[in-house]
């Protein structure tokens, strides 16, 4: 039973990246969008979120199994899954390019709260979540690249 627990805590962040990426499949197409300048390719993006979530993933799980974890750190966590898996519905699917922006400022934010409270604990979570953080700001720039283009 702890296994699956363990596989839960590593894999969940992943399961809710298909998942969106299933029911926002076809709804879009970034390249009939016009990009900012450093866009990279679409290829890049599932196999840069895929690293991603599993960092998420394993940042939570480390972070679990090493310190006791009290109900606001757990409530920022599933949060910030909640706010990244919704970015994509209004981005994609609503096509609601400034909110988007307002939105993915929000899981930034978020992001950053996380880090700072797994720091204060368990120092390697929080590292293994600066990459989320970092892309997160440059997905900012080019949300607010696509809005501005389109």
């Amino acid at each position: 039973m702890k296994l699956i627990k363990n596989l839960f805590y590593i894999f969940f962040p992943l399961i809710i990246g298909i998942t969106v990426s299933l029911l926002t499949r076809g709804n879009f197409n970034l390249n009939e969008l016009k990009q900012p300048p450093l866009a990279p390719p679409s290829i890049l993006f599932p196999i840069v979120w895929t690293i991603l979530y599993l960092l998420i993933g394993i940042s939570y799980y480390l972070y679990k199994k090493n310190t006791y974890t009290n109900k606001t750190e757990i409530i920022i966590y599933y949060t910030q899954l909640l706010v990244n898996a919704l970015w994509s519905i209004i981005f994609f699917t609503l096509k609601l390019r400034f909110f988007s922006i307002i939105w993915i400022l929000a899981l930034i934010i978020l992001i950053y709260t996380l880090i700072t409270l797994f720091n204060q604990k368990y120092k390697p979570s929080a590292y293994l979540l600066i990459p989320y953080l970092i892309w997160c700001i440059f997905a900012t720039y080019l949300n607010i690249g696509i809005y501005l283009l389109n």
